[in-house]
C-alpha cells in the first residue's frame, strides 16, 4: 500500500516510523518545513518527499484541526479516487461533518481517527516508532463509510502495533474525550498556577509530577481543540467544580464523616477503572 503522511510532527512522524518499522508499505511525506523532511528521510521514516496527493491509497493528515479541515477541503480533488483519507486530530465531529461531504464528491472516503498517544513535546524530533505500542486507535466513521474500508483501517492500526481499536460515533468520541483528555489538561494547567507552586521544590514527589505532567501543553494546538469541543468540555469543567465544592464545604464545616465518604467514593471508582 502507498501511504502519504501530511504533517510530520510528533504524531505524523511517529505514524511514519511505526509504518516503516512494522510493514512494507511505501511512505511519502509532505511537510512545509524542509528540515523536518530532511530529518524524516535521514531516519528512514519516509521513503520520499512528495507534493502529489494522488499517489496514496491511504493519506494520513496530522495537522491542527482547522488546518486539517482547510487542507483536506482545499485539496479534495487531488486525492486518489477510491482511496481513504484519515486525520489524527483530538476532536472528531467538526472535522467529520466538514470534510466527509466534500471528499464524497470525488469518490474519496474520509474516516475520522484518533491515535490515543502523545508526549509533552511536539515536533518530529520527538517522534517514536513505538509511541503507539500500548495505545488505542479510535475510529469515528460517518454512516456512509463502507465496511471494507473500516476493516482495512482497523487492520492497518493493528499492523503498526496499536493495542486496541475502538469504534465510536464522532459525537460519542468528543463527549468522552472531553473527560479523559481535555479536562485533565485544563485541570493540570490550572493546578500549577497556585502561588504555592513557587515553593514546591523539595516538597514534591510522585503526586505532584503525575498531576502536573500535562500542564506542559502546546497551547497553539490545544486551544482550537478545546474551542471546537466547548459544550462537552464545559460540562466536565462544571461537574468537577461542583465536586470540588463538596470537598471544600466538608472541610469548612469540619464534617470529617462527609469528607471520608467523598474520599471513599473516589477511591472505589478508581479501583473499578479498567485500562484501555
Amino acid at each position: 500500500m502507498k501511504i502519504t503522511a501530511v504533517g510530520l510532527g510528533l504524531i505524523g512522524g511517529s505514524m511514519c516510523k511505526a509504518i516503516k518499522k512494522h510493514t512494507n508499505h511505501t511512505v511519502y511525506g509532505i511537510d512545509i518545513n524542509k528540515e523536518t523532511i530532511a530529518m524524516a528521510l535521514s531516519q528512514n521514516a519516509i521513503d520520499k518527499e512528495t507534493t502529489e496527493l494522488g499517489l496514496a491509497d491511504l493519506t494520513i493528515v496530522s495537522l491542527y484541526p482547522t488546518d486539517a479541515i482547510d487542507y483536506i477541503t482545499e485539496n479534495a480533488d487531488k486525492f486518489k479516487e477510491g482511496s481513504i483519507v484519515i486525520d489524527t486530530c483530538g476532536i472528531k465531529k467538526e472535522i467529520v461533518d466538514r470534510v466527509t461531504p466534500v471528499l464524497d464528491k470525488y469518490g474519496v472516503t474520509f474516516i475520522g481517527a484518533h491515535p490515543m498517544a502523545g508526549r509533552e513535546f511536539s515536533g518530529f524530533e520527538y517522534s517514536l516508532d513505538n509511541l503507539f505500542d500500548e495505545a488505542s486507535f479510535i475510529i469515528t466513521p460517518s454512516q456512509s463509510v463502507p465496511q471494507a474500508k473500516l476493516n482495512l483501517l482497523e487492520d492497518f492500526a493493528y499492523s503498526i502495533h496499536f493495542k486496541k481499536v475502538v469504534f465510536a460515533s464522532p459525537e460519542e468520541h468528543d463527549q468522552i474525550i472531553a473527560f479523559t483528555s481535555q479536562l485533565a489538561h485544563i485541570v493540570s494547567n490550572a493546578y500549577i498556577k497556585s502561588p504555592t507552586h513557587q515553593k514546591q521544590l523539595g516538597f514534591s514527589a510522585g503526586s505532584f509530577q503525575d498531576l502536573t505532567r500535562v500542564a506542559k501543553l502546546n497551547e497553539v494546538m490545544w486551544t482550537p481543540l478545546f474551542m471546537l469541543n466547548k459544550e462537552p468540555l464545559c460540562f466536565e469543567i462544571d461537574f468537577i467544580i461542583d465536586r470540588l465544592t463538596e470537598y471544600r464545604d466538608a472541610l469548612v464545616k469540619e464534617d470529617s464523616e462527609r469528607l471520608k465518604e467523598l474520599l471513599k467514593e473516589g477511591r472505589i471508582l478508581k479501583e473499578q477503572t479498567k485500562k484501555l
